[in-house]
């Protein structure tokens, strides 16, 4: 009897332990699971197919002339940059706050009226792009950030690569609304940034869970703004968009 009774225990135990954890993660807004990565949405595979049919093709444009400066950021959280009427409160604030605080896990909050980030216990920010080690050519795990100087303000459409699509033929107000488009920017991890570059999808992708919603805000941007793709970018993204679509629009 004293024995069933301790096995009785130790499952009781362990069941109010599994609770616990369960009620702390959802306390805190994570998964548990820091180096796994955001779930990302699921992409209907008509909207990625759609895009793709509607962007220009076009030899690339030459850098001539091309600064960072030429696209004005980070610009103050105005309805055009397209964050939604839920961060309207923080019209102080620019577009990279902004985008710290959606892109959060947890506790994280934004002082609406000085702009400060405040990180709680549990709060931070989950890398979704995914980083090749060029030693093992695997992918490392997603890294888990916890303070916003960590984290860099990643452009999807890279603003060189804007520059050479038609960017350089747009006027400057157009450039700062490419530049602060919620649809392009996301937080990332340096290292998987710098991996990136200013590169265009025919050289870089996502090695990640990230790819699919990459390509398709990706090709989001590049409509929205006219901007074209060359011959090569063009045959990287269909691929990208067929391999989305095998796998019903996973992201």
């Amino acid at each position: 009897m004293r024995r069933v009774l301790a096995v009785f225990g130790s499952v009781c135990i362990a069941v109010l332990m599994a609770i616990g954890y369960v009620l702390v993660d959802e306390w805190l807004g994570t998964d548990g699971g820091q180096d796994s990565g955001s779930t990302p949405h699921t992409i209907p595979a008509g909207e990625l197919t759609g895009l793709l049919a509607q962007v220009t093709v076009a030899p690339e444009l030459p850098m001539t002339g091309y600064s960072r400066e030429q696209f004005p950021h980070w610009d103050q959280n105005t309805p055009e940059h397209g964050f939604g009427a839920e961060f309207a409160q923080y019209s102080r604030c620019t577009t990279r706050d902004v985008m710290m605080l959606r892109d959060a896990v947890g506790p994280v909050q934004l002082d609406p009226k000085t702009c400060a980030l405040t990180v709680g216990s549990g709060g931070g920010w989950q890398d979704e792009y995914g980083f090749i080690d060029r030693k093992t050519g695997e992918l490392k795990p997603y890294k888990w950030m916890t303070a916003s100087s960590e984290v860099d303000a990643e452009h999807i459409v890279p603003l060189a690569e804007a520059w050479r699509s038609g960017a350089s033929k747009l006027d400057e107000a157009t450039r700062r609304n490419i530049a602060n488009d919620a649809v392009n920017l996301v937080a990332a991890d340096p290292s998987a940034n710098r991996s990136k570059g200013d590169q265009d999808a025919a050289n870089y992708l996502p090695p990640g869970k990230f790819r699919c919603t990459y390509v398709d805000r990706y090709l989001q941007v590049k409509v929205k703004y006219g901007l074209a793709v060359d011959s090569a970018e063009q045959a990287a993204l269909r691929t990208a968009v067929d391999d989305c679509v095998r796998q019903g629009g996973a992201g």
